[in-house]
């Protein structure tokens, strides 16, 4: 029995180390002196501060961030009304086939999504530049918004609208002071998710990006491209303490989201 209950405790340390194994040779060269990936020469913090002088890449981290806010705030808004459209809508059919709708945008690959918005953009007249992407963005961070929001209002008891609106609330006071409290926790987990992906993203944000603009993720592509550069690796590190930050208050937030859930179970 103990062998057996040691072999999945093995597996799953073998899958971790393939993941994070690459992540963490990438981050331990970002400190080597010696410039190259091939030998370690000694510590240096020199690749770190060529990236905090470089105006250009301090730039486009600044143009990064502000696409990150941005579509996470609004595909959030939006996202929340989705959810609370997909929930409140009368016949199961059209709820069901809003859901397949919203999940088909989650699983489409990201090169079929960034030529559709290429295409789209050139079509209509949308200069490819920060506008560009940030519609991408936010189309793309919407669905996982909605996923996010939908099971907090399904776990929410229909009988706390009934006694708001016993009690004289109108219908914004319900959403208000009842429906938007109580799913919070999915809102911001929401909101942080919507925020990790458009700060990752790669493969939609290279269709529609265009000349004098460009993000982080892109940049990283093109510098790769250009030669080995533990400028990179320092750059690609700082994203990734990033993004682990962002996973780890994402995690805290659906931690205090059962909490929450198990409180009102109790009550």
């Amino acid at each position: 029995m103990g062998k057996k209950r040691k072999w999945p405790a093995v597996y799953l340390a073998i899958v971790f180390a393939v993941l994070y194994a690459p992540i963490f040779y990438l981050m331990f060269y970002s400190f080597n002196s010696g410039g190259t990936m091939y030998s370690f020469e000694g510590f240096t913090l020199d690749w770190y501060r060529e990236v905090f002088q470089d105006t250009r890449l301090l730039i486009i981290v600044l143009n990064t961030v502000i696409i990150a806010l941005l579509s996470a705030l609004i595909s959030t808004i939006i996202g929340v009304f989705g959810a609370l459209a997909i929930m409140y809508v009368r016949t199961q059919r059209t709820k069901n086939t809003l859901l397949s709708l919203n999940n088909v945008l989650i699983v489409s690959p990201d090169v079929i999504i960034g030529a559709s918005f290429l295409i789209l953009f050139t079509f209509i007249g949308i200069k490819l530049g920060f506008v560009s992407v940030l519609l991408a963005h936010i189309a793309f961070s919407v669905p996982i918004v909605v996923i996010m929001v939908l099971p907090k209002l399904q776990e929410m008891s229909p009988t706390l609208i009934d006694a708001a609106r016993d009690l004289g609330a109108s219908r914004l006071d319900v959403l208000t002071k009842v429906v938007l409290p109580y799913i919070t926790p999915g809102i911001f987990a929401g909101f942080f998710m919507a925020l990790t992906y458009s700060l990752d993203d790669f493969a939609v944000t290279f269709f529609v990006t265009g000349n004098g603009f460009t993000t982080l993720s892109v940049e990283i592509y093109s510098l790769a491209r250009q030669g080995i550069s533990l400028q990179i690796n320092a750059l690609s590190t700082l994203i990734f303490l990033v993004t682990l930050g962002l996973v780890t208050g994402y995690y805290f937030i659906s931690k205090r989201s059962g909490g929450l859930a198990g409180m009102g179970v109790r009550k």
